[in-house]
Protein backbone atom coordinates (compact mmCIF):
# COMPACT_ATOMS: atom_id res chain seq x y z
CA UNK A 1 0.00 0.00 0.00
CA UNK A 2 2.83 2.51 0.54
CA UNK A 3 3.23 2.80 -3.22
CA UNK A 4 -0.39 3.78 -3.81
CA UNK A 5 0.05 7.45 -2.81
CA UNK A 6 2.96 8.12 -5.24
CA UNK A 7 1.05 6.39 -8.03
CA UNK A 8 -1.99 8.51 -7.30
CA UNK A 9 0.15 11.64 -7.36
CA UNK A 10 1.63 10.66 -10.73
CA UNK A 11 -1.83 9.93 -12.13
CA UNK A 12 -3.13 13.24 -10.82
CA UNK A 13 -0.20 15.10 -12.41
CA UNK A 14 -0.79 13.44 -15.76
CA UNK A 15 -4.49 14.25 -15.61
CA UNK A 16 -3.72 17.87 -14.75
CA UNK A 17 -1.29 18.09 -17.67
CA UNK A 18 -4.03 16.89 -20.01
CA UNK A 19 -6.81 19.02 -18.57
CA UNK A 20 -4.90 22.30 -18.17
CA UNK A 21 -4.55 23.05 -21.90
CA UNK A 22 -8.21 22.26 -22.46
CA UNK A 23 -9.18 24.59 -19.63
CA UNK A 24 -6.92 27.31 -21.02
CA UNK A 25 -8.65 27.00 -24.40
CA UNK A 26 -12.15 27.00 -22.94
CA UNK A 27 -11.68 30.29 -21.06
CA UNK A 28 -9.77 31.94 -23.91
CA UNK A 29 -9.18 34.84 -23.91
CA UNK A 30 -8.65 35.72 -20.26
CA UNK A 31 -6.30 38.65 -20.95
CA UNK A 32 -5.73 41.20 -23.76
CA UNK A 33 -4.70 39.93 -27.19
CA UNK A 34 -1.87 41.52 -29.19
CA UNK A 35 -2.27 42.14 -32.93
CA UNK A 36 1.10 42.83 -34.57
CA UNK A 37 0.92 45.14 -37.58
CA UNK A 38 4.28 44.87 -39.37
CA UNK A 39 4.05 48.38 -40.84
CA UNK A 40 4.14 51.96 -39.47
CA UNK A 41 1.03 53.78 -38.23
CA UNK A 42 -1.05 55.59 -40.83
CA UNK A 43 -0.93 53.14 -43.73
CA UNK A 44 -3.84 50.97 -44.85
CA UNK A 45 -2.51 47.93 -42.92
CA UNK A 46 -2.55 49.94 -39.71
CA UNK A 47 -5.86 51.70 -40.36
CA UNK A 48 -7.79 48.55 -41.29
CA UNK A 49 -6.09 46.57 -38.51
CA UNK A 50 -7.14 49.08 -35.87
CA UNK A 51 -10.75 49.17 -37.03
CA UNK A 52 -11.04 45.39 -36.95
CA UNK A 53 -9.04 45.12 -33.70
CA UNK A 54 -11.54 47.34 -31.91
CA UNK A 55 -14.54 45.29 -32.96
CA UNK A 56 -12.75 41.95 -32.59
CA UNK A 57 -12.02 42.94 -28.98
CA UNK A 58 -15.71 43.62 -28.46
CA UNK A 59 -16.55 40.17 -29.88
CA UNK A 60 -13.97 38.39 -27.72
CA UNK A 61 -14.71 40.36 -24.56
CA UNK A 62 -11.04 41.33 -24.17
CA UNK A 63 -9.10 44.23 -25.66
CA UNK A 64 -7.12 43.60 -28.86
CA UNK A 65 -4.06 45.85 -28.72
CA UNK A 66 -2.33 46.90 -31.94
CA UNK A 67 1.46 46.63 -31.84
CA UNK A 68 3.23 48.28 -34.79
CA UNK A 69 6.51 46.48 -35.58
CA UNK A 70 7.65 48.05 -38.84
CA UNK A 71 10.73 47.35 -40.95
CA UNK A 72 12.03 45.45 -43.98
CA UNK A 73 8.73 45.53 -45.84
CA UNK A 74 6.90 43.80 -43.00
CA UNK A 75 9.50 41.09 -42.39
CA UNK A 76 10.57 42.27 -38.92
CA UNK A 77 7.09 42.25 -37.38
CA UNK A 78 6.19 39.02 -39.13
CA UNK A 79 9.27 37.29 -37.72
CA UNK A 80 8.31 38.44 -34.21
CA UNK A 81 4.86 36.92 -34.67
CA UNK A 82 6.26 33.66 -36.08
CA UNK A 83 8.29 33.14 -32.89
CA UNK A 84 5.46 34.01 -30.49
CA UNK A 85 3.81 31.39 -28.29
CA UNK A 86 0.99 29.64 -30.19
CA UNK A 87 -1.58 30.40 -27.51
CA UNK A 88 -3.85 32.87 -29.29
CA UNK A 89 -2.52 35.93 -27.47
CA UNK A 90 -0.30 37.10 -30.35
CA UNK A 91 -1.84 37.55 -33.79
CA UNK A 92 -0.46 39.02 -37.01
CA UNK A 93 -2.12 41.34 -39.48
CA UNK A 94 -0.98 40.49 -43.00
CA UNK A 95 -1.61 41.91 -46.44
CA UNK A 96 -0.50 41.53 -50.04
CA UNK A 97 3.08 42.20 -48.89
CA UNK A 98 3.03 38.82 -47.13
CA UNK A 99 2.65 37.17 -50.55
CA UNK A 100 5.33 39.34 -52.15
CA UNK A 101 8.12 39.14 -49.58
CA UNK A 102 9.06 35.49 -50.29
CA UNK A 103 10.22 36.62 -53.74
CA UNK A 104 12.19 39.60 -52.43
CA UNK A 105 13.86 38.45 -49.24
CA UNK A 106 15.51 35.43 -47.69
CA UNK A 107 12.91 35.07 -44.97
CA UNK A 108 13.64 33.83 -41.43
CA UNK A 109 10.24 32.07 -41.46
CA UNK A 110 8.03 30.14 -43.87
CA UNK A 111 5.18 32.49 -44.89
CA UNK A 112 2.70 29.61 -45.09
CA UNK A 113 3.91 26.91 -42.69
CA UNK A 114 4.80 29.30 -39.86
CA UNK A 115 1.22 30.54 -39.51
CA UNK A 116 -2.32 29.32 -39.02
CA UNK A 117 -4.85 31.30 -41.10
CA UNK A 118 -7.73 32.89 -39.19
CA UNK A 119 -9.48 34.89 -41.87
CA UNK A 120 -9.38 37.71 -44.37
CA UNK A 121 -10.60 41.13 -43.21
CA UNK A 122 -11.24 42.80 -46.53
CA UNK A 123 -9.97 44.04 -49.87
CA UNK A 124 -9.42 47.44 -51.40
CA UNK A 125 -8.45 48.38 -54.96
CA UNK A 126 -5.52 50.52 -55.91
CA UNK A 127 -6.33 53.96 -57.30
CA UNK A 128 -4.15 55.60 -59.93
CA UNK A 129 -3.79 59.30 -59.25
CA UNK A 130 -1.48 62.12 -60.29
CA UNK A 131 -0.43 65.55 -59.13
CA UNK A 132 -3.00 68.02 -60.52
CA UNK A 133 -0.22 69.96 -62.30
CA UNK A 134 0.56 66.98 -64.53
CA UNK A 135 -1.24 67.68 -67.84
CA UNK A 136 -3.00 64.33 -68.12
CA UNK A 137 -6.65 63.66 -67.37
CA UNK A 138 -7.03 60.02 -68.36
CA UNK A 139 -5.15 56.74 -68.29
CA UNK A 140 -4.74 56.89 -72.08
CA UNK A 141 -3.09 60.31 -71.81
CA UNK A 142 -0.80 59.06 -69.05
CA UNK A 143 0.21 56.02 -71.12
CA UNK A 144 0.81 58.25 -74.16
CA UNK A 145 3.04 60.60 -72.19
CA UNK A 146 4.96 57.71 -70.63
CA UNK A 147 5.57 56.17 -74.07
CA UNK A 148 6.67 59.47 -75.58
CA UNK A 149 9.28 60.00 -72.85
CA UNK A 150 10.33 56.59 -71.42
CA UNK A 151 11.69 56.83 -67.88
CA UNK A 152 10.81 60.53 -67.58
CA UNK A 153 7.69 60.15 -65.41
CA UNK A 154 8.29 59.18 -61.78
CA UNK A 155 5.95 57.40 -59.39
CA UNK A 156 6.22 57.28 -55.60
CA UNK A 157 5.61 54.22 -53.44
CA UNK A 158 5.74 53.08 -49.83
CA UNK A 159 8.92 51.13 -50.61
CA UNK A 160 10.21 48.13 -52.52
CA UNK A 161 7.70 45.29 -52.44
CA UNK A 162 4.84 47.43 -51.13
CA UNK A 163 1.31 47.27 -52.53
CA UNK A 164 1.90 50.63 -54.24
CA UNK A 165 5.14 49.43 -55.81
CA UNK A 166 3.75 46.12 -57.08
CA UNK A 167 0.60 47.78 -58.43
CA UNK A 168 2.70 50.23 -60.42
CA UNK A 169 4.99 47.49 -61.74
CA UNK A 170 1.97 45.45 -62.81
CA UNK A 171 0.72 48.56 -64.63
CA UNK A 172 4.08 48.97 -66.38
CA UNK A 173 4.03 45.34 -67.53
CA UNK A 174 0.39 45.43 -68.64
CA UNK A 175 0.50 48.84 -70.36
CA UNK A 176 4.00 48.42 -71.78
CA UNK A 177 5.36 51.67 -70.36
CA UNK A 178 8.51 52.76 -68.53
CA UNK A 179 8.03 54.99 -65.48
CA UNK A 180 10.65 55.44 -62.79
CA UNK A 181 10.16 54.13 -59.25
CA UNK A 182 10.94 56.46 -56.33
CA UNK A 183 10.58 54.49 -53.04
CA UNK A 184 9.77 56.12 -49.71
CA UNK A 185 9.60 54.79 -46.16
CA UNK A 186 5.83 54.44 -46.00
CA UNK A 187 2.69 55.35 -47.90
CA UNK A 188 2.26 58.65 -46.08
CA UNK A 189 5.60 60.15 -47.20
CA UNK A 190 5.04 58.88 -50.75
CA UNK A 191 1.64 60.55 -50.96
CA UNK A 192 3.00 63.79 -49.50
CA UNK A 193 5.73 63.86 -52.16
CA UNK A 194 3.24 63.48 -55.01
CA UNK A 195 0.90 66.11 -53.56
CA UNK A 196 3.95 68.39 -53.26
CA UNK A 197 4.63 67.96 -56.98
CA UNK A 198 8.06 66.33 -56.73
CA UNK A 199 7.03 62.94 -58.08
CA UNK A 200 3.92 63.03 -60.24
CA UNK A 201 2.24 59.60 -60.16
CA UNK A 202 0.86 57.51 -57.32
CA UNK A 203 -0.65 54.04 -57.10
CA UNK A 204 -2.20 53.79 -53.64
CA UNK A 205 -5.14 52.28 -51.79
CA UNK A 206 -8.47 54.07 -51.79
CA UNK A 207 -8.40 53.85 -47.99
CA UNK A 208 -5.44 56.23 -47.93
CA UNK A 209 -6.11 58.33 -51.01
CA UNK A 210 -9.82 59.16 -51.17
CA UNK A 211 -9.72 62.21 -48.81
CA UNK A 212 -6.96 63.82 -50.89
CA UNK A 213 -8.78 63.09 -54.14
CA UNK A 214 -11.95 64.72 -52.80
CA UNK A 215 -9.99 67.75 -51.56
CA UNK A 216 -8.39 68.24 -55.00
CA UNK A 217 -4.82 67.61 -53.84
CA UNK A 218 -4.65 64.59 -56.14
CA UNK A 219 -6.34 63.93 -59.49
CA UNK A 220 -7.68 60.40 -59.75
CA UNK A 221 -7.54 58.74 -63.16
CA UNK A 222 -8.87 55.24 -62.48
CA UNK A 223 -9.35 52.52 -59.87
CA UNK A 224 -7.53 49.22 -60.19
CA UNK A 225 -10.32 46.88 -59.13
CA UNK A 226 -12.31 44.59 -61.36
CA UNK A 227 -15.29 46.93 -61.04
CA UNK A 228 -15.90 50.59 -60.22
CA UNK A 229 -15.81 51.80 -56.63
CA UNK A 230 -18.98 52.98 -54.91
CA UNK A 231 -16.91 55.72 -53.27
CA UNK A 232 -15.86 57.20 -56.65
CA UNK A 233 -18.54 55.80 -58.99
CA UNK A 234 -17.69 58.12 -61.91
CA UNK A 235 -14.10 56.90 -61.99
CA UNK A 236 -13.46 54.11 -64.53
CA UNK A 237 -11.40 51.02 -63.82
CA UNK A 238 -7.89 50.96 -65.28
CA UNK A 239 -9.03 48.16 -67.60
CA UNK A 240 -11.99 50.25 -68.82
CA UNK A 241 -9.75 53.28 -69.26
CA UNK A 242 -7.37 51.69 -71.72
CA UNK A 243 -5.24 48.99 -70.07
CA UNK A 244 -7.21 45.74 -70.51
CA UNK A 245 -6.43 42.95 -68.07
CA UNK A 246 -5.12 45.19 -65.30
CA UNK A 247 -6.40 44.54 -61.77
CA UNK A 248 -4.68 45.17 -58.45
CA UNK A 249 -6.33 44.96 -55.06
CA UNK A 250 -4.73 45.04 -51.65
CA UNK A 251 -6.10 42.68 -49.02
CA UNK A 252 -5.79 42.41 -45.26
CA UNK A 253 -6.07 39.31 -43.10
CA UNK A 254 -5.21 37.84 -39.71
CA UNK A 255 -3.10 34.79 -38.90
CA UNK A 256 -1.72 33.20 -35.72
CA UNK A 257 1.52 31.34 -35.05
CA UNK A 258 1.46 27.75 -36.30
CA UNK A 259 0.43 25.33 -33.59
CA UNK A 260 -2.27 27.55 -32.12
CA UNK A 261 -5.01 25.13 -30.95
CA UNK A 262 -7.88 24.63 -33.37
CA UNK A 263 -10.58 25.67 -30.82
CA UNK A 264 -8.81 29.03 -30.38
CA UNK A 265 -8.49 29.52 -34.14
CA UNK A 266 -12.20 28.81 -34.50
CA UNK A 267 -13.09 31.25 -31.72
CA UNK A 268 -10.96 33.94 -33.36
CA UNK A 269 -12.55 33.25 -36.74
CA UNK A 270 -16.02 33.58 -35.22
CA UNK A 271 -14.94 36.79 -33.47
CA UNK A 272 -13.59 38.20 -36.74
CA UNK A 273 -16.87 37.39 -38.49
CA UNK A 274 -18.80 39.20 -35.75
CA UNK A 275 -16.43 42.17 -36.04
CA UNK A 276 -17.02 42.31 -39.79
CA UNK A 277 -20.78 42.28 -39.20
CA UNK A 278 -20.55 45.27 -36.85
CA UNK A 279 -22.41 48.20 -38.51
CA UNK A 280 -19.62 50.64 -37.58
CA UNK A 281 -16.99 48.45 -39.24
CA UNK A 282 -19.12 48.00 -42.36
CA UNK A 283 -19.74 51.75 -42.57
CA UNK A 284 -16.02 52.45 -42.28
CA UNK A 285 -15.11 50.05 -45.08
CA UNK A 286 -17.86 51.42 -47.34
CA UNK A 287 -16.82 55.02 -46.70
CA UNK A 288 -13.15 54.39 -47.40
CA UNK A 289 -13.60 52.45 -50.63
CA UNK A 290 -12.75 49.01 -49.27
CA UNK A 291 -14.94 45.93 -49.02
CA UNK A 292 -15.36 43.43 -46.21
CA UNK A 293 -14.59 39.93 -47.46
CA UNK A 294 -15.27 36.66 -45.65
CA UNK A 295 -13.57 33.31 -46.15
CA UNK A 296 -13.25 30.14 -44.14
CA UNK A 297 -9.86 29.57 -42.52
CA UNK A 298 -9.08 26.91 -45.13
CA UNK A 299 -10.12 29.13 -48.04
CA UNK A 300 -8.01 31.98 -46.70
CA UNK A 301 -4.99 29.67 -46.51
CA UNK A 302 -5.50 28.68 -50.15
CA UNK A 303 -5.94 32.34 -51.10
CA UNK A 304 -2.57 33.20 -49.54
CA UNK A 305 -0.86 30.56 -51.66
CA UNK A 306 -2.57 31.76 -54.87
CA UNK A 307 -1.50 35.35 -54.16
CA UNK A 308 2.11 34.23 -53.77
CA UNK A 309 1.92 32.61 -57.22
CA UNK A 310 0.40 35.73 -58.82
CA UNK A 311 2.93 38.22 -57.50
CA UNK A 312 5.93 35.97 -58.12
CA UNK A 313 5.45 36.72 -61.83
CA UNK A 314 5.38 40.47 -61.28
CA UNK A 315 8.51 40.42 -59.13
CA UNK A 316 10.44 38.26 -61.62
CA UNK A 317 9.30 39.95 -64.84
CA UNK A 318 9.69 43.39 -63.30
CA UNK A 319 13.19 42.41 -62.11
CA UNK A 320 12.33 43.80 -58.67
CA UNK A 321 15.10 43.52 -56.09
CA UNK A 322 15.01 44.20 -52.36
CA UNK A 323 17.14 47.15 -51.33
Amino acid sequence: MPRVRPLLLVAASLLLALVAPVAAQSDYPNRPVRLIIPFPPGGSNDVVGRVIAQHLGESLGKQVIVDNRAGAGGVIGTEVASKAAPDGYTLLGISLAHAVNPWLYKLPYDPIKAFAPIGIMGKGPVVLSVNPDLPVRSVKELVAQAKSKPGDLQYASAGVGSFQHLSAELFKLTAGVDILHIPFKGGGPAMTDVMGGHTKVLFSSLVQTTPHIKSGKLRALAVGGTERSAVLPDLPTVAEAGVPGYASENWWGIVAPAGTPAPIIEKLHQGLTQAQDNPAAKKYFDTEGAAIVKMSTAAFGQFMVSEMDKWQRVVKEGNIKAE
